[in-house]
């Protein structure tokens, strides 16, 4: 056990878990900040919650890294039937909240299975890839399975409505079809299809908009169209639907290059955004530190995809790559997303900033998912100092 400690320790990457301790404190600082004023308890102490989250959650990461990832690896076709179930176990025991049933109420803590699953659809699509025989991605033996695999628990997420989270599971298939090699064929292919069709939608939604518009509210879904319409028709959309990107730019903007300073600027966030503590907190950056702060903390972000690139190019293990790349292409989505739906380029989503908005499902498996970026690293290292020693016996003899 000594000796296991300290390889983890010689090949630790010490930069992540610095850049975690950043996040940590950037993270309680804004939530603070955001609930300070609150006039209920449970909100104004959301601070403390979040650093107990933090705690729980580096717990979990170091828990991680004495487990090799490759017996995990093993068991993912189980992990993911099991968060399958979890999703559909949602529509029979699910709680709603902001008219998605998205969450089990255990004992007080909201657990959302949607933000597990992207893991676990990571490790299996990862598994599934290492056992191809082709060293490219064929059409019916590989893609189409992969498809599948992602299809299953992308409606069951979009059924809830959760619309954010649903289009995270498309972007992790896209990132990791691109990683394991898909011909340049059939990858022009599937953008054409998406281009036709997102087109086709586009004009459609725009000439039909009435009738979409009285099928949905036929349906208690007109929440939905609020969102779409925000971002494609301000000018026709109600003062509801852009209420919450009104606001966020507001505050944002006001904020103009170096902020208000901390602490000085709470009435636009606190009383006017909506969740500015959780999926709208990089308004509170935008407004106590503006433009340079956002800019620092959207640094922070590369410098942290950086490292975990930088980690899987020197990987000797392609099943290691794979779930890189999809951790990756997790974290750039929900970054984009929500910095997208706040300054009114992308429809507005209960979607989290990585490390930053409360919220302990999210950090619990994004801290996961970066111990398992940190266990690849370690144990591919070792099992290539290994090799190497069990050549260099062989020579000898």
């Amino acid at each position: 056990m000594g000796f296991l400690l300290k390889r983890i320790m010689e090949k630790l990457d010490g930069m992540i878990l610095f850049l975690l301790l950043i996040f940590m404190t950037i993270s309680i600082f804004c939530i603070f900040s955001a609930t300070h004023n609150d006039p209920n308890p449970v909100f104004a102490q959301s601070y403390t919650r979040m650093i107990l989250f933090y705690g729980l959650g580096f717990i979990l990461l170091i828990a991680m890294l004495f487990i090799n990832y490759k017996f995990i690896m093993k068991l993912s076709p189980f992990f993911y039937l099991f968060g399958l179930v979890l999703l559909a176990l949602l529509f029979f025991k699910g709680s709603t909240i902001n008219n998605a049933q998205g969450w089990f109420n255990l004992g007080g803590f909201q657990f959302q299975p949607a933000e597990l699953c992207k893991l676990l659809l990571i490790l299996f699509l990862a598994s599934f890839l290492s056992w191809r025989a082709s060293p490219n991605l064929r059409l019916l033996q590989d893609l189409l399975p992969m498809g599948l695999f992602t299809f299953v628990p992308f409606l069951l997420v979009l059924m809830q409505p959760d619309l954010g989270n649903s289009i995270g599971y498309l972007v992790i298939l896209v990132i990791i079809c691109w990683f394991g090699n898909i011909r340049y064929r059939h990858a022009l292919i599937g953008l054409m299809i998406v281009c036709v069709v997102s087109v086709a939608s586009l004009i459609s939604y725009m000439n039909y908009h009435d009738e979409v518009v009285q099928f949905m509210e036929s349906k208690h879904k007109a929440y939905w169209l609020d969102r779409i319409d925000a971002v494609l028709l301000p000018e026709q959309a109600s003062e509801k639907a852009t209420y919450h990107t009104d606001r966020a730019l507001e505050a944002i903007g006001s904020g103009s290059l170096f902020g208000e300073g901390y602490l000085r600027g709470d009435s636009v966030q606190t009383e006017r955004v909506p969740y500015a503590y959780s999926d709208s907190i990089f308004v509170v950056i935008g407004e106590e530190f503006g433009f340079i702060g956002c800019a620092m903390l959207l640094l922070l972000y590369f410098f942290l995809i950086y490292r975990m690139i930088l980690i899987a190019l020197h990987l000797t293990s392609r099943r290691g790559i794979y779930v890189i790349s999809g951790i990756s292409a997790m974290f750039l989505f929900q970054i984009f997303e929500n910095v997208g739906m706040l300054i009114g380029i992308m429809p507005i989503t209960g979607i989290t900033l990585p490390f930053i908005s409360y919220g302990g499902t999210s950090l619990l498996i994004n801290m996961i998912s970066i111990g398992f970026v940190l266990n690849i690293k370690i144990y591919d290292d070792i099992d290539v100092e290994s090799s190497i020693q069990l050549e260099q016996r062989a020579a000898a003899y």
